[in-house]
């Protein structure tokens, strides 16, 4: 016998010629496996960044960086393109990896709701119009010293100067 109650699978095995329960274990629900995300610094020429305002959660209402979940067959640079793209409108050219990370968030019991790893790349744009996706409520361009101001998370903030320090790597 299997249910489920409060987030958890309960388990019987009974012992069927006696019909007793012979052991009942709890194991949580989510057999899920963190999703891959791509996420995009999409830097002007004139040293602005790319920010998105979330419409969905996670963050949702916060102005992150533009990116996604990626699409089973679809390679990590492919998935970055298309992401900008749909939420910023922009065409861009995808560079080089600035870093890979997990993106915990849990619920009100402290179990785990979004579990993302993500891969975040430095892209320039090459066409497209800046506007605003169906995902998102808003985009904008923004200096990266003001990201604080707008309330930017601390791990975007930080993928941001990263990305800065490869450009000028490059």
């Amino acid at each position: 016998h299997v249910w489920i109650e409060e987030g958890l699978i309960w388990r019987h095995i009974t012992v069927w010629w006696w019909g007793l329960v012979f052991a009942e274990k709890r194991v949580p629900t989510s057999f899920q496996r963190p999703v891959v995300g791509v996420g995009a610094v999409v830097l002007t020429d004139d040293g602005q960044v790319v920010l998105v305002k979330r419409r969905n959660e996670p963050l949702a209402g916060q102005w992150s960086l533009p990116g996604g979940t990626l699409e089973l067959g679809e390679s990590l640079e492919a998935g970055t393109a298309r992401e900008v793209l749909e939420e910023t409108g922009l065409i861009v050219d995808v560079g080089p990896m600035v870093e890979v990370f997990d993106r915990i968030l849990l619920d009100d019991q402290a179990g785990v709701r979004f579990h993302f790893v993500l891969v975040d790349y430095l892209c320039r744009p090459r066409g497209g119009r800046l506007q605003a996706g169906s995902d998102v409520s808003d985009v904008m361009l923004a200096d990266p010293a003001g990201l604080g101001a707008l309330h930017v998370i601390e791990k975007a903030q930080a993928v941001v100067a990263l990305a800065l320090e490869r450009q000028r790597e490059l």
